[in-house]
Protein backbone atom coordinates (compact mmCIF):
# COMPACT_ATOMS: atom_id res chain seq x y z
CA UNK A 1 0.00 0.00 0.00
CA UNK A 2 1.38 3.45 -0.64
CA UNK A 3 -0.02 6.63 1.35
CA UNK A 4 0.53 10.31 0.93
CA UNK A 5 -0.41 13.55 2.59
CA UNK A 6 1.06 17.08 4.10
CA UNK A 7 2.26 17.16 7.21
CA UNK A 8 3.12 19.64 9.68
CA UNK A 9 6.31 20.25 12.01
CA UNK A 10 6.39 22.31 15.32
CA UNK A 11 8.40 22.81 18.59
CA UNK A 12 12.09 22.97 17.25
CA UNK A 13 13.62 22.85 20.71
CA UNK A 14 17.58 22.38 20.14
CA UNK A 15 19.69 21.61 23.00
CA UNK A 16 23.40 23.21 23.21
CA UNK A 17 25.60 21.37 21.15
CA UNK A 18 27.02 18.34 23.42
CA UNK A 19 30.72 18.29 21.37
CA UNK A 20 32.24 20.51 19.60
CA UNK A 21 35.59 20.11 17.83
CA UNK A 22 37.53 21.51 14.98
CA UNK A 23 34.38 23.16 13.48
CA UNK A 24 32.51 20.17 13.52
CA UNK A 25 29.35 20.04 15.88
CA UNK A 26 27.25 17.31 17.25
CA UNK A 27 24.24 18.21 18.54
CA UNK A 28 20.18 17.20 19.60
CA UNK A 29 16.81 18.15 18.58
CA UNK A 30 13.39 17.26 19.85
CA UNK A 31 10.07 18.39 17.44
CA UNK A 32 6.74 17.40 16.81
CA UNK A 33 5.05 16.10 13.60
CA UNK A 34 0.95 16.29 12.58
CA UNK A 35 0.34 13.93 9.90
CA UNK A 36 -2.66 14.20 7.50
CA UNK A 37 -4.51 11.98 5.32
CA UNK A 38 -4.51 8.60 5.37
CA UNK A 39 -2.02 8.44 8.05
CA UNK A 40 -3.72 10.57 10.63
CA UNK A 41 -0.94 10.93 13.61
CA UNK A 42 0.96 12.38 15.70
CA UNK A 43 4.73 12.19 16.26
CA UNK A 44 7.81 13.19 18.60
CA UNK A 45 10.97 13.04 16.78
CA UNK A 46 14.59 12.98 18.20
CA UNK A 47 17.10 13.86 16.26
CA UNK A 48 20.89 13.82 16.58
CA UNK A 49 22.49 16.43 14.12
CA UNK A 50 25.93 17.25 13.23
CA UNK A 51 26.54 20.45 11.83
CA UNK A 52 30.05 21.15 9.17
CA UNK A 53 32.18 24.25 8.78
CA UNK A 54 30.75 23.27 4.69
CA UNK A 55 27.68 25.04 4.75
CA UNK A 56 25.76 22.20 2.41
CA UNK A 57 27.34 19.12 4.39
CA UNK A 58 25.76 18.29 7.52
CA UNK A 59 23.55 15.06 8.64
CA UNK A 60 20.81 13.56 10.97
CA UNK A 61 19.72 10.21 12.72
CA UNK A 62 16.47 10.11 14.44
CA UNK A 63 13.95 8.26 16.31
CA UNK A 64 10.36 9.41 15.62
CA UNK A 65 7.64 7.31 17.57
CA UNK A 66 4.22 7.96 15.48
CA UNK A 67 0.58 7.27 17.35
CA UNK A 68 -2.53 7.61 15.41
CA UNK A 69 -4.51 5.73 12.28
CA UNK A 70 -3.47 4.17 9.18
CA UNK A 71 -5.89 3.89 6.62
CA UNK A 72 -8.32 3.69 9.56
CA UNK A 73 -6.06 1.27 11.79
CA UNK A 74 -5.04 2.55 15.06
CA UNK A 75 -2.14 2.04 16.64
CA UNK A 76 1.84 3.50 17.37
CA UNK A 77 5.03 2.56 15.27
CA UNK A 78 8.59 3.51 15.41
CA UNK A 79 10.53 5.11 12.25
CA UNK A 80 14.17 5.29 11.77
CA UNK A 81 15.66 7.86 9.90
CA UNK A 82 19.47 8.71 8.99
CA UNK A 83 19.74 11.61 6.12
CA UNK A 84 22.53 13.25 4.95
CA UNK A 85 23.94 16.68 2.86
CA UNK A 86 26.76 16.56 1.34
CA UNK A 87 27.63 20.15 -0.52
CA UNK A 88 24.35 19.93 -1.98
CA UNK A 89 23.21 16.45 -2.89
CA UNK A 90 21.26 14.68 -0.75
CA UNK A 91 20.09 11.27 0.96
CA UNK A 92 17.25 10.41 3.01
CA UNK A 93 16.24 6.94 4.28
CA UNK A 94 12.80 6.94 6.55
CA UNK A 95 11.88 3.10 7.64
CA UNK A 96 9.59 1.57 10.29
CA UNK A 97 11.78 -0.25 12.98
CA UNK A 98 11.28 -4.04 12.82
CA UNK A 99 8.24 -5.09 15.38
CA UNK A 100 8.02 -1.40 17.02
CA UNK A 101 4.16 -1.29 15.55
CA UNK A 102 1.29 -1.95 18.50
CA UNK A 103 -2.36 -2.19 18.10
CA UNK A 104 -4.33 -2.77 14.95
CA UNK A 105 -0.44 -2.03 13.10
CA UNK A 106 1.54 -4.70 14.56
CA UNK A 107 3.02 -6.31 11.69
CA UNK A 108 4.27 -3.03 10.07
CA UNK A 109 6.60 -3.17 7.47
CA UNK A 110 7.64 0.24 5.33
CA UNK A 111 9.48 2.80 4.38
CA UNK A 112 8.49 7.08 4.11
CA UNK A 113 9.68 9.63 1.92
CA UNK A 114 9.82 13.09 3.00
CA UNK A 115 9.51 15.88 0.65
CA UNK A 116 9.94 19.51 1.22
CA UNK A 117 8.37 22.17 -1.69
CA UNK A 118 10.05 25.39 -2.65
CA UNK A 119 7.22 27.05 -0.43
CA UNK A 120 8.51 25.03 2.91
CA UNK A 121 5.60 22.85 2.51
CA UNK A 122 6.13 19.16 4.12
CA UNK A 123 4.45 15.74 2.46
CA UNK A 124 5.27 12.26 3.28
CA UNK A 125 4.87 9.14 0.63
CA UNK A 126 4.64 5.72 2.93
CA UNK A 127 5.08 2.57 0.80
CA UNK A 128 4.15 0.41 3.39
CA UNK A 129 2.85 -3.40 4.21
CA UNK A 130 1.16 -4.97 7.22
CA UNK A 131 1.54 -8.41 8.19
CA UNK A 132 -1.11 -10.05 10.16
Amino acid sequence: MIVQGPFDTADWNAEPPFEERDGVSLGRVTMTKKFHGALDATSTVHLTIVTTPVEESKAYVAVERVEGTLDGRTGSFVLLHGAAGDRGGQSLEVSVAPDSATGELRGLRGDMDIRIAPDGSHTYVFDYTLEE
